[in-house]
C-alpha cells in the first residue's frame, strides 16, 4: 500500500495510531509500529522524564519508525522538544498551538513534522509553516476538538481541494470501510484514536476501555466549548456540567468545576462517575478489546473487502 504517507514515514500501511493522553504509552506505540502502522507516544499526559522513559522503552520494543505527539499548549514544551531530539525521535506530530512555533526548529534537526488541524484555514497555516503533512480532524473525534464543528466527511475534501502536502484524515475512523471512504475523499492516510483506546496495549484503565466498548450512538457529546471543546462520554461529571450551563455558569465557574487532572481520573484511574471520559463518536462501532496488531490487520482486511465492494456497480 505504498503512497505519499507510507513513503514519508517508511511504514507498511497508511495508518497512524493517534497519540492520545493517558492511552498512548510505549506499549501501544511499539505494538502499532510493529504491526506496520505508525505508532505515536502521547506526550500530553507525560512529565518530561516520563516521556524520556517511554521513548527509550519504545526504541527497545521496536525497530520500526514511531513518533511522539506533542500538544503545544502544555507546560515544559521546550524540555519535551529537547528530549525528543536527544533521544533521536524522527517523527513529531504537533497539535493545539501555532505550527510556526516549532516546525522550523524541529525540521532543522532532521525531524519530520505533522500538525493536527480542524479547519481548512489552519491546514493552510500549517502548510505555510513548512510541515511535511497535515492531519485534518473532524469533530466526531474524541478528546479536545475544533471549535468549527466541521465533520470529517466535509472537512477532508475541503482541505484536499487547497492543500499541497500529504493529508491524513482523523475523526470517526475505526474500520477499513471508513478508512477507504476518507481516502476516496482525498486523504493519503488515516489517524485512528478511539479504536486503539480499546486495545490490550493502551495504557488507559480497563474500566474506561469497557465503557468505550459498551458505548452506543449518542453516548458522547462535545462540551466545554468556552474553555477547550472536548468530546466525552456522558456520565455524572457531564450531567453536572449541564446543570451549570442551565444556571448560566460563568467561564470561571466551569473552570473551577473542571478542576485539575479530570481526564487522568477518568481515563487512567478508572473513575467512571467523576472523571472525564474522552472518546469519539465512533465508539458506537467498537465492540471489543483487541491487540493493536489485530486492529491493524483487521482494518487492512476490511479495507480490501470494502475496496472490492466499491468496485461493484451500485446502480
Amino acid at each position: 500500500m505504498a503512497n505519499k504517507i507510507t513513503e514519508l514515514f517508511n511504514i507498511k500501511y497508511p495508518i497512524i495510531q493517534a497519540g492520545m493522553i493517558w492511552a498512548s504509552g510505549w506499549r501501544l506505540a511499539s505494538a502499532a509500529s510493529n504491526a506496520g502502522a505508525l505508532g505515536l507516544i502521547g506526550a500530553g499526559s507525560m512529565y518530561p522524564d516520563v516521556l524520556r522513559e517511554h521513548i527509550q522503552k519504545c526504541k527497545k520494543a521496536t525497530d520500526k519508525p514511531f513518533g511522539v505527539n506533542v500538544p503545544m499548549l502544555y507546560p515544559n514544551i521546550e524540555e519535551i522538544m529537547n528530549i525528543i531530539v536527544e533521544e533521536g525521535v524522527k517523527i513529531v506530530f504537533t497539535s493545539a498551538g501555532n505550527p510556526k512555533t516549532w516546525t522550523t526548529w524541529l525540521k532543522d534537526r532532521g525531524i519530520t513534522v505533522v500538525h493536527v488541524v480542524s479547519s481548512v484555514k489552519f491546514a493552510l497555516k500549517a502548510q505555510e509553516a513548512g510541515v511535511d503533512a497535515v492531519v485534518a480532524e473532524g469533530f466526531e473525534a474524541g478528546g479536545h476538538n475544533g471549535r468549527e464543528e466541521t465533520t470529517t466527511l466535509t472537512l477532508i475534501p475541503m482541505v484536499k481541494e487547497q492543500l499541497r502536502v500529504p493529508l491524513i484524515a482523523a475523526g470517526g475512523i475505526a474500520t477499513g470501510a471508513t478508512m477507504l471512504a476518507v481516502m476516496i475523499l482525498g486523504a493519503d492516510a488515516v489517524q485512528v484514536g478511539s479504536r486503539f483506546v480499546a486495545s490490550e496495549e493502551a495504557s488507559s484503565h480497563q474500566a474506561f476501555k469497557n465503557v468505550v466498548v459498551d458505548a452506543k450512538e449518542g453516548d458522547t457529546q462535545l462540551t466545554l466549548k468556552e474553555l477547550a471543546p472536548v468530546r466525552l462520554i456522558k456520565n455524572k461529571f457531564y450531567d453536572e456540567l449541564q446543570e451549570l450551563y442551565k444556571k448560566g455558569a460563568s467561564v470561571e465557574a466551569l473552570k473551577t468545576h473542571l478542576g485539575r487532572a479530570r481526564a487522568k481520573r477518568g481515563m487512567f484511574e478508572g473513575d467512571l462517575e467523576d472523571g472525564e471520559l474522552e472518546i469519539g463518536q465512533i465508539a458506537g462501532l467498537i465492540h471489543n478489546i483487541k491487540p493493536a496488531a489485530q486492529i491493524v490487520t483487521d482494518m487492512i482486511s476490511e479495507f480490501n473487502k470494502a475496496q472490492q465492494h466499491a468496485n461493484q456497480p451500485f446502480f
